[in-house]
């Protein structure tokens, strides 16, 4: 029997699976990369969202007033249509 033969058929089926583990080991690694990466993101993302529900829940506290806009013109202009009848009377 030739040995040399077997020690070279058994190098050359361990070197497929080395090569193998080793690939798998490199996909791995990036998929664990880029899901930190991307869970990283998520975060930040989410810091920047609530950061700008805060601020539009205080620009709608500061702008509930304007709903009352409209009243404030019709007493305006009710108000400004007695001055120019007033002054009409007084013949201005």
């Amino acid at each position: 029997m030739n040995y040399t033969s077997v020690a070279a058929a058994a190098n050359t089926s361990t070197t497929g699976w080395v090569i193998g583990y080793t690939a798998t080991v490199v996909v791995v690694l990036v998929v664990v990369v880029l899901v930190v990466t991307i869970l990283l993101l998520a975060n930040s993302i989410a810091k920047e969202a609530a950061m700008i529900n805060d601020s539009l829940c205080d620009s709608v506290n500061n702008t509930a007033a304007l709903k009352e806009l409209g009243t404030t013109i019709e007493h305006a202009e009710v108000i400004t249509a007695g001055l120019h009848r007033g002054r009409t009377r007084l013949g201005g």
